[in-house]
């Protein structure tokens, strides 16, 4: 795939809500994402923005226990339509067992009420690392998404770290599953340090803004 023009390079932060109710205007496009604090989500981030510095990584994974907001660009719409007002939503790391249980149990009832009730959000960018079996938390994602129409790509991160087939039979097996199990959604390998995949996946990204889902229409 050709390199595409990466208007996620514009992403700039806006803040970092401990509620819903403190989220920019629920109007325009947003795109989330989402995964278990270690799967590598904040690299996944920083590589596909081109901004090392944009989402914080740490050797202690967990850092991110609010939804932190990132405005990009508007995106030039059809002929004679206004530009879109579109966001990344990054979701806090899920899974850290260190994070006390009230703080667990507050961010639980967050992010699922942030993705049944945000209507400006199309798509999910779930982060899961490839050497691993998905987890409790990325199979209720992912079947969130199936029983709600909520289009999901999947970044099968890490992959640098395991051989080219290990990592082209992880990937058949994840979309075949998806596709047993009525997943409306794509998967590919990634890795961020080596690049791999990034260009594919800004492309899927600026494709889940462009597309109202049903309610939209």
């Amino acid at each position: 795939m050709p390199p595409i023009h990466n208007v996620l390079n514009g992403a700039t932060f806006v803040l970092a809500a401990h509620e819903i109710t403190q989220l920019p205007y629920d109007a325009g496009a947003e795109v989330a994402f989402a995964g278990r604090s270690n799967a590598g989500k904040s690299s996944a981030l920083n590589a596909l923005t081109g901004h090392n510095g944009l989402a914080r990584t740490s050797k202690t994974p967990g850092r991110t226990q609010q939804m932190v907001v990132f405005d990009l660009p508007p995106l030039k719409g059809e002929e004679g339509t206004a530009p879109l007002v579109a966001r990344l939503i990054d979701l806090p790391g899920y899974g850290y067992a260190k994070v006390p249980e009230a703080m667990r149990m507050h961010w639980r009832g967050e992010i699922d009420a942030y993705l049944k009730m945000r209507r400006s959000l199309r798509g999910v960018v779930l982060i899961v690392d490839i050497r691993h079996p998905l987890k409790d938390f990325d199979r209720m994602m992912l079947g969130f998404c199936a029983d709600t129409e909520l289009p999901c790509h999947v970044l099968l991160t890490k992959a640098d770290k395991i051989s080219r087939g290990q990592a082209s039979a992880a990937l058949e097996a994840l979309r075949k599953q998806m596709r047993t199990d009525g997943v409306p959604g794509t998967a590919q390998v990634f890795s961020s340090s080596a690049k791999t995949g990034v260009d594919e996946a800004r492309a899927r990204i600026i494709e889940l803004l462009k597309t109202p889902r049903a309610h939209e229409l």
